[in-house]
């Protein structure tokens, strides 16, 4: 340790030594600046001390900020000079020791011009003199890149100039120089806005402009040179320019807008693409180490910066107009390289996000009861980073983004694509877009907006995809044949399936429809409001139902419609097949909310009703078998997507058929697992569940999630069995569950049943499960006679549900004339206790179902919807309100 302090005290001690002679000799007057006493008086010894630390401690700064003024003036001085003895440039198409020398020492001056870059802050910079000499900086290296400035070249030297300052621009690429990191740097002192009345009024806008400017120049030097344009091996900028400048947030609503169109040419853009590819790792690499040293920036704790070089890329790669929804990409841009690239940067993005286990959620979900002011400041700087992200991903939900790159992916041309930009081993692959390039690009984005958009998700994508003409339907078609295979699609279903899913179904809804067709308007849409209340008076409709219900008995169904492809689940199929299948379930999912019933069935737009049939019968057999093989976990985002697309047509379906019952059944039969044991494992993963805050329970077992594929009959004998397994937990508690004594007995007036029952039972919470023991009595006060050994019970359960569910007590109404089906009515908040009765009702509800009585009343699919936490289709809408319903479609 003293040995270094004395190495550094004797370096220090000569520094300023040297600084100080340094000092004396060039402000002499009569020194005769020639290129030689630049090169060996000059430079030779400000290079070393310039370059100490000691230099720039507080109380040396000002003196080396106006040496360094001294030096660089003298030096663009001497660039300026017609006389070749007296121009510093001239070494470098001289002798090659002069030569050397020159590299030697421009190679210093970048690399000091950057540092000096580097400690420039425009922003909250008040000292002129760093603001004069940042000014000089730029125009020496500007100068020093450039031999079109130099004064003293004629004709014969042209070609020497240019070879030394290609070495030299060579170097500015490589990370000893340093220039990328400094660049990155200075830039990221702006803001995400910069204007001019945010600039201090000490540094004129003009100056500002200059050196950022001289800046970016500096950076483009490399992609811009002779070399470049000869096919020399950009690798080192390119990965450096990739890492170091692509990664800083919203680079480009930092510069200003003058300067974005040197970032957006295809020179730069291109190689920085191309660079990615060849050595991604290694770049991922780099920019985890850079996102661990600058932990510190504000910007890393929500977004990664490969997530930042994603947007930057995006934003530069793309033109396009706001106000008008339309764009282009930049003139030259390979769009197959594009996407390749956005690919991979997506892919480690949400390897990232997978890796942080949930951090960006958390960041949003901070805020409690007890949260901290500094902690919501947090939370609200997150979301404007997050948003002004997501705004550098724009032209990504826009339509002529998508339909620009499927004209070229229809077009087929293929492209040179070089695989090695080794000189000697350069391989040229030829590559053309394909429409499985495109949908990986859009699973990457949906997965990136649904993780990150802080107010709408992915809905802009969502909208985007499901109403870009063909996308879907060509979307399918590719996922079909993953599926079904090219030749055997066609014969997947069996013949008298198809005979009578076909026929019946799309025939007689059809000619159904072209009969409705000619009626007037109002009895048109009389029918279309009974056939979505499953109500329908057509005969056609009727023979409908009854042809496909009789297809449960066909027990051949149920192996036929089994996709052999989909039968080990998630853990079964491709990378690529996976990639499409969420795509596609996330985009007909949105779609299906939309899609009316006339389009559905009549004009069977997206799809015929066969492919729904296919869609339908593959989206079952995956989902069953992914819970089957217990993969949904590993899986969640592709089960969760497929799960909801998958209920949406099976609840079309069950408001009006277009598959036959068997369909929907767990394949193979014989095998399924036995009613007792799939109720007890069932209620084993429930026990071992935590609630969600919602109140709707989480995914875990087939039963929950899709209980279709059992038939009605057996998920009534399971929900009987989870009753007795109740109730026999309950006895081994001694809790009592007969009658007798310890029962609950309540005396309920004839007249008053619905107030008599709300008062005595409301408050028993879970004890409702207990034995009721109920006495009547009369309108006229007295007891009536009877010992209550069920009968009463059921009895009491049965008018009171009769009473309180009646349109005339007011807290429930008929959704309309023609259905007897009830919804909440609105004015039941106007009423005493009016809320507390409906949730008291719902208990009334449950003590039913636990005993097995059946109530007379049925609660209208828009209201079951709600309850289970699901979206309700467009034609339900009708149920609530005729008259806005039929507006919308007309509008529609």
């Amino acid at each position: 340790c003293q040995r270094v302090w004395r190495r550094y005290h004797l370096i220090r001690k000569v520094t300023e030594q040297l600084h100080e002679e340094w000092e004396v000799l060039v402000n002499q007057l009569d020194i005769n600046l020639t290129n030689q006493w630049i090169s060996s008086k000059m430079l030779r010894p400000f290079l070393f001390f310039i370059t100490q630390p000691s230099s720039w401690y507080k109380g040396q700064q000002t003196k080396t900020v106006k040496s360094i003024s001294r030096c660089f003036k003298i030096i663009l001085n001497s660039i300026n000079s017609m006389d070749q003895s007296k121009n510093f440039c001239s070494f470098a198409v001289g002798f090659p020791e002069e030569r050397s020398i020159w590299l030697y020492q421009a190679k210093k001056l970048i690399s000091l011009c950057s540092c000096i870059l580097a400690r420039c802050d425009h922003c909250c910079c008040k000292d002129v003199n760093m603001v004069e000499i940042s000014t000089l900086t730029m125009r020496l290296a500007i100068s020093l890149t450039d031999c079109k400035t130099w004064k003293n070249l004629t004709s014969e030297n042209t070609r020497a100039a240019d070879a030394s300052v290609e070495t030299l621009i060579e170097f500015i690429g490589t990370r000893q120089s340093g220039t990328y990191r400094c660049v990155r740097r200075y830039i990221k002192c702006f803001g995400p806005h910069v204007t001019p009345g945010k600039i201090d009024s000490a540094i004129a806008p003009d100056d500002q402009l200059l050196v950022t400017a001289s800046a970016v120049t500096l950076a483009l030097r490399p992609f811009n040179s002779t070399r470049a344009d000869m096919g020399v091996d950009l690798t080192g900028a390119a990965k450096e320019y990739f890492t170091l400048i692509l990664t800083i947030p919203y680079i480009c609503k930092r510069l200003p807008p003058l300067l974005l169109p040197a970032l957006k040419h295809i020179s730069v853009l291109q190689p920085s693409l191309s660079i990615l590819l060849i050595s991604k790792d290694k770049i991922f690499e780099e920019i985890s180490k850079l996102e661990q040293s600058e932990v510190s920036n504000v910007d890393n704790s929500t977004i990664p910066y490969c997530g930042w070089a994603l947007g930057n890329l995006i934003t530069l790669a793309t033109e396009h107009d706001d106000l008008s929804n339309s764009g282009c990409f930049i003139q030259g841009l390979d769009c197959c390289l594009y996407v390749d690239a956005i690919n991979c940067i997506s892919q480690n993005l949400l390897k990232c996000f997978e890796e942080s286990k949930g951090m960006l959620h958390c960041i949003d979900d901070r805020a409690t009861n007890n949260t901290s002011i500094t902690e919501e400041a947090d939370t609200n700087d997150s979301c404007r980073t997050k948003t002004l992200f997501m705004d550098l991903l724009k032209p990504i939900y826009q339509q002529w983004h998508l339909r620009k790159l499927l004209i070229l992916a229809k077009e087929d041309v293929p492209c040179d694509r070089e695989t090695n930009h080794d000189l000697d081993q350069r391989q040229v692959k030829r590559r053309s877009l394909k429409l499985t390039d495109i949908i990986c690009f859009y699973y990457y984005m949906l997965r990136i907006f649904s993780s990150l958009n802080p107010s709408i998700g992915p809905l802009p994508i969502l909208n985007m995809l499901s109403f870009t003409p063909g996308f879907l339907v060509d979307l399918w078609g590719t996922l079909e044949i993953s599926i079904f295979g090219q030749t055997g699609q066609k014969s997947q279903e069996p013949e008298h399936v198809k005979q009578l899913a076909g026929s019946s179904s799309g025939e007689q809804i059809s000619s159904t429809r072209q009969r409705r067709n000619t009626k007037d308007t109002p009895k048109k849409w009389a029918n279309v409001l009974h056939k979505i209340t499953g109500k329908s008076n057509d005969a056609d409709d009727t023979n409908l139902s009854d042809s496909l219900t009789s297809e449960n008995s066909n027990d051949d169904a149920l192996i036929l419609w089994d996709i052999e492809t989909m039968r080990q689940g998630s853990e079964g199929i491709g990378k690529d097949v996976m990639h499409m299948l969420h795509l596609f379930c996330a985009i007909y999912g949105h779609l299906l909310l939309v899609l009316d019933d006339i389009e559905f069935y009549e004009k069977q737009i997206p799809f015929t009703l066969e492919q729904q049939r296919k869609i339908a019968s593959a989206l079952n057999t995956f989902v069953y078998n992914s819970f089957l093989q217990n993969s949904g976990s590993g899986n969640k985002p592709l089960i969760d997507v497929t799960v909801r697309c998958l209920n949406l047509l099976y609840e079309r379906d069950s408001r009006h058929r277009f598959c036959p019952s068997s369909l929907w059944l767990s394949p193979a039969r014989t095998g399924r697992i036995p009613i007792a044991a799939a109720a007890r494992a069932h209620e084993a993963a429930f026990a071992s569940l935590v609630g969600t805050t919602s109140g709707i329970p989480t995914r875990s077992s087939v039963l929950t999630t899709v209980p279709h594929v059992y038939p009605f009959e057996e998920r009534v004998q399971m929900f009987r069995e989870f009753i007795e397994l109740d109730k026999a937990s309950r006895r081994a508690n001694g809790e009592v569950s007969g009658p007798g004594p310890g029962s609950i007995e309540i005396v309920i007036r004839r007249g008053h049943i619905v107030e008599d029952g709300y008062r005595q039972l409301n408050c028993l919470r879970s004890k409702l499960k207990s034995c009721i023991h109920v006495s009547f009595v009369s309108e006229c006060g007295l007891p009536e006679a009877g010992l209550d050994y069920g009968g009463l019970s059921k009895e009491f359960l049965t008018d009171l549900s009769k009473a309180a569910f009646s349109p005339e007590y007011g807290l429930f109404t008929q959704t309309s004339t023609s259905d007897s089906s009830i919804i909440p009515s609105s004015s039941a908040k106007l009423l005493d206790n009016g809320i507390d009765m409906i949730e008291f009702l719902g208990r009334v509800v449950g003590k039913a179902l636990y005993e097995g009585i059946l109530l007379d009343y049925c609660f209208s699919q828009v209201f079951v919807q709600k309850l289970l936490g699901r979206y309700s289709f467009l034609d339900e809408l009708s149920t609530l309100d005729s008259e806005l319903y039929r507006s919308l479609m007309q509008l529609k």
